[in-house]
C-alpha cells in the first residue's frame, strides 16, 4: 500500500468518525429538545412561567423552610430530651 492509498484510507477513516459523531451529536440534541418540551410543558401545567423558575424555586424554599420551623416547634423540647435520657 503506498503512502497515499494510507493517507486516503486515514481520511476516510476520520471521516466516518466525524459522521458518527455528528450522528450521536443530532440524536443527543434532539432528545434535549425533546425534554426540553416536556418540561415547558409540565411548567405550563404548573402555571409557572420558565423566567420566573428561579423565583418559584425561592417561594418554594421559603415554605419549605417556614413548615420545617413549624413541625420543629410542635414538638415539645421536654419530651425530646426526655426521650435521650432513656
Amino acid at each position: 500500500m503506498s503512502e497515499y492509498e494510507k493517507k486516503i484510507n486515514k481520511i476516510k477513516e476520520n471521516l466516518d468518525k466525524a459522521k458518527n459523531l455528528r450522528i450521536r451529536a443530532e440524536a443527543r440534541l434532539e432528545d434535549l429538545n425533546r425534554q426540553k418540551q416536556e418540561i415547558l410543558k409540565e411548567l405550563d401545567e404548573l402555571g409557572i412561567k420558565p423566567e420566573n423558575l428561579e423565583e418559584e424555586i425561592q417561594k418554594l424554599k421559603s415554605e419549605i423552610e417556614e413548615l420545617i420551623y413549624k413541625a420543629e416547634n410542635l414538638i415539645p423540647e421536654d419530651l425530646i430530651v426526655s426521650v435521650k435520657l432513656l
